[in-house]
């Protein structure tokens, strides 16, 4: 990222709001938000290798493994607004499975793109097939999404469900009810 080109664009925004770059309150504010963006978008400086760093473990386990209500945090790409909330993650393991901390990582390193929900679910559930080469895979996002609460509809308890389901939790019933009972959700 060109944080100095991102700090211009900024101070240019505040020109073209009406607003005064070089008030006290302001002084710093294109800086504050280059460094705000350089995070939130650091998943475009991030590949999906780095961030398994090889915790992908030879295991005898073939019971399903689930990680829940691992916060999520992105930047809606048509309002470049957050939406935030939980990711559930299941997958069985075949002969392979990934260190915990990584799934967490790999929710990170997708949401800290410009997304929208129904891609960010579907690439997570891609990324933990592909890496484990599970017998099947779970992903369900629960997000609230600032576009549609801050403004256009502003319908502020709205929350927006996606799912993604690879392998056996899309082709048995039985395994995907028992993903989504295990997550507390209805079957």
């Amino acid at each position: 990222m060109n944080a100095e080109r991102v700090e211009q664009l900024i101070r240019e925004l505040l020109i073209a709001f009406g607003e005064d770059p070089d008030r006290e309150g302001l002084l710093k504010t294109p800086v504050r938000v280059a460094k705000a963006y350089e995070f939130l978008l650091s998943g475009y400086r991030q590949d999906l290798d780095h961030v398994i760093n090889s915790a992908v473990f030879q295991s005898e386990s073939n019971n399903m493994i689930i990680s829940r209500d691992i916060e999520v945090y992105s930047l809606c790409e048509h309002h470049m607004l957050p939406f935030f909330g939980r990711c559930h993650v299941g997958y069985i393991a075949r002969k392979h499975v990934i260190g915990l901390s990584k799934i967490a990582r790999i929710v990170d390193l997708y949401a800290r793109r410009l997304q929208i929900q129904e891609r960010l679910t579907a690439q997570i559930a891609r990324a933990i097939m592909d890496q484990t080469k599970a017998e099947g895979v779970g992903v369900v996002m629960e997000c609230r999404h600032l576009c549609s609460m801050m403004r256009g509809v502003e319908k502020q308890n709205s929350v927006m469900t996606t799912s993604s389901v690879l392998g056996s939790f899309h082709d048995d019933d039985v395994t995907r009810n028992e993903f989504l009972s295990l997550i507390g959700r209805k079957v």
